[in-house]
């Protein structure tokens, strides 16, 4: 536990709805140990593990994710049925998972610090200033269970950063001048998440409407670089061209909306960022 953001594990459970909770003062990914959570059938859900430092956090397609010591890391299972996931098919992360995630979270943002007037990056980003202040990665597992790792900058600078990151992520503290307890945050989120998963599986077009007021990308011209595996939305195959055009937000399927020369197109997979540029930790290029 960190001294300077103790959390009440009790008190989450209740405010939050968590059946379990995991508070580590390090692991290597959140994720890892989540899943692990996942695989025991056991494991009351919803679930979260916590981890005071995260020092292997990943992302999409490989990405390192930096933050700094002390900010939510976070990891979140998930019984997709009860959650509001339902599937006829093998389950498998879809566009509109990421994007509740996004939306929820800016919301409890807006609810708990209005002055970072959090956006929605389009797939998986929440982004203040321009700058990127959180992170949403979406995994399953076997038998029906699905995993959201989400990553807030609520403490540190973004000064703090490696050099060739400095000018890519935004911190609470950086926007705000204090920082935001990581119970707080998580506590306001996951009711709100909860609620909306189940309320698009109902309406699907309600994604639409919550997620616009977010949108940090409405209006702007974009380069979107594809999936190339369609069994893998997460995939890029860097030989297909990108597609180029101004968005117009998101479907009720999550598909990115653009405007091109050839007329309105509806992606539903692919990343803003080219391939290269997804930063692999200090040695590699800029972040994702």
């Amino acid at each position: 536990m960190t001294d300077q953001d103790p959390i009440d594990a009790e008190s989450l459970r209740k405010r939050a709805g968590l059946a379990t909770f995991e508070q580590h003062a390090e692991l290597a990914s959140t994720m890892d140990r989540a899943r692990e959570l996942a695989a025991d059938p056991e494991t009351p859900l919803p679930a979260a593990v916590v981890a005071d430092l995260q020092t292997h956090g990943r992302g999409r397609r490989g990405a390192r994710w930096w933050q700094p010591p002390g900010s939510l890391a976070v990891s979140i299972v998930l019984d997709a049925a009860s959650a509001g996931i339902v599937s006829d098919e093998p389950l498998e992360p879809r566009p509109t998972w990421s994007l509740a995630a996004g939306v929820a979270l800016a919301e409890a943002l807006s609810a708990l610090v209005p002055e970072v007037d959090p956006r929605v990056r389009w797939p998986n980003d929440i982004e203040s200033g321009g700058r990127k202040l959180a992170g949403i990665l979406i995994e399953t597992c076997p038998g029906g269970r699905a995993i959201i790792g989400i990553g807030v900058n609520t403490t540190g600078s973004a000064a703090d950063a490696p050099a060739s990151l400095a000018h890519r992520p935004a911190t609470i503290p950086d926007r705000t001048g204090r920082p935001l307890p990581r119970a707080v945050l998580l506590g306001d989120f996951m009711p709100r998440f909860c609620q909306l998963l189940a309320a698009i599986t109902a309406d699907p077009g309600l994604l639409v409407s919550r997620y616009r007021p977010f949108c940090s990308l409405l209006g702007s011209d974009v380069t979107v670089y594809q999936g190339g595996d369609p069994h893998d939305p997460l995939a890029l195959n860097e030989s297909r061209p990108a597609i180029r055009g101004r968005c117009h937000g998101i479907d009720r399927h999550g598909a990115i909306v653009i405007d091109t020369v050839a007329g309105r197109m509806h992606l539903a997979s692919g990343s803003l960022t080219q391939p290269g540029d997804v930063w692999r930790g200090d040695a590699g290029p800029t972040a994702s």
